[in-house]
C-alpha cells in the first residue's frame, strides 16, 4: 500500500495517461504532452497523438513546444473557488504545479478552523497557488520569490480569483536573506510554506542548493514564527531526497519546539486511463493541535 497526498478533486486538469516517459494531460479543454522523467513504466500510448501542443526535449537542454493545433498563449483553469492563468512556458512548465491542491485543500481548512487572524509566509512562492488558497481562506500573505517574472504571474492569479483586496505584499528577493532580515526586523509568522528548488540564484546571485541551504533556511524561519504557529509547509521535488528527511527534519525543529505532528508523504496525480498513480514530489507538513 503507497501512502500518498492524492489530488482527486480537480475539474480542469487531468492526466489523461503517462508512461515511457511523458505525460499526456487535459487543461481545461487543451490537451498537452509533456516529458516527465518519473513515468519510468510502459503504456501503449494509444490516442496520444489528438493532442494540442507537443514539448520536445533538445539534446543540448531545454526544448521547444510544437503545436499541432491553434493553442492560445494563455488560458484559465479553475479549482473549486481558485483560478489559475495557464501558459506553456519555454522551460516546458505551464505555470501551475496540479498536485498542490492537496496542499491548498490543508490551507483553506486549517486557517478557516483556526478562528483567528493568521499571517503566512510563502516562499519560493512561483506563481501563487498557496498564496491564493490563503487568501481565499482570509489570512495574509507576504509573498516571496526570486523571479520578477512569477511575481507579476502570481498577481494576475490573484486578480483572477478575485482576492486583489485582500492584503497580500509580492517580494522580489532571495528567500534565507528576506527571512534573516524579518528576523532582524521583529516581524512574526502564524504560518510558513515554502517550494525551495534543486538549485537556483536569488536576484542579486545568491546560490541555493537544496541539501546545502535547506535546514540552514528552516533554522532561520524558527526565529519569525509566532508563539502558536498553525502550520508549516516544505514541498520538495529533488530527485534523491526522502520524504523521511523531510519529516526529519520538522520533527526536530517544529515538532520539538511547538509539539503538535508531523507528516511527510509522496504526492501524487491519478492517471485517468488505469489506476497507477503519477508520483509528483513529497511534502513535509507540521501542524499545531
Amino acid at each position: 500500500m503507497i501512502k500518498l497526498q492524492l489530488t482527486k478533486n480537480w475539474e480542469d486538469y487531468g492526466i489523461i495517461d503517462a508512461g515511457n516517459g511523458e505525460k499526456l494531460e487535459r487543461w481545461g479543454k487543451v490537451i498537452l504532452r509533456r516529458p516527465d522523467p518519473q513515468a519510468m513504466w510502459i503504456t501503449d500510448k494509444e490516442g496520444w497523438n489528438k493532442i494540442d501542443a507537443f514539448y520536445h526535449r533538445s539534446d543540448k537542454g531545454g526544448g521547444y513546444w510544437e503545436y499541432k493545433n491553434k493553442t492560445p498563449e494563455f488560458w484559465t483553469v479553475s479549482y473549486k473557488d481558485l483560478k489559475f492563468k495557464v501558459s506553456p512556458t519555454g522551460f516546458k512548465h505551464t505555470g501551475l504545479f496540479p498536485e498542490q491542491a492537496s496542499n491548498w485543500d490543508f490551507i483553506i481548512d486549517k486557517i478557516k478552523d483556526s478562528n483567528r487572524k493568521i499571517k503566512v509566509l510563502n516562499l519560493f512562492a512561483y506563481t501563487g497557488g498557496s498564496t491564493i488558497a490563503s487568501l481565499y481562506a482570509g489570512a495574509d500573505v507576504v509573498h516571496v520569490d526570486a523571479s520578477k517574472g512569477m511575481i507579476a504571474w502570481a498577481k494576475e492569479n490573484v486578480k483572477l480569483s478575485k482576492l486583489e483586496e485582500k492584503n497580500v505584499r509580492f517580494i522580489v528577493d532571495d528567500c534565507l536573506k528576506f527571512v534573516e532580515r524579518e528576523a532582524r526586523r521583529g516581524n512574526k509568522y502564524d504560518a510558513i510554506i515554502m517550494d525551495p528548488p534543486s538549485y537556483g540564484r536569488g536576484p542579486n546571485g545568491e546560490l541555493w542548493k537544496f541539501e546545502t541551504n535547506l535546514d540552514i533556511l528552516i533554522q532561520a524561519c524558527l526565529n519569525i514564527l509566532t508563539d502558536k504557529p498553525l502550520f508549516f509547509i516544505v514541498n520538495a521535488y529533488t530527485t534523491g531526497i526522502s520524504n523521511t528527511v523531510l519529516y526529519n527534519i520538522l520533527k526536530t525543529t517544529m515538532q520539538k519546539r511547538y509539539g503538535g505532528k508531523v507528516i511527510s508523504d509522496e504526492i501524487g496525480l491519478p492517471i485517468s486511463k488505469n489506476d497507477l498513480v503519477l508520483p509528483c514530489g513529497i511534502l513535509g507538513r507540521w501542524e499545531s493541535d
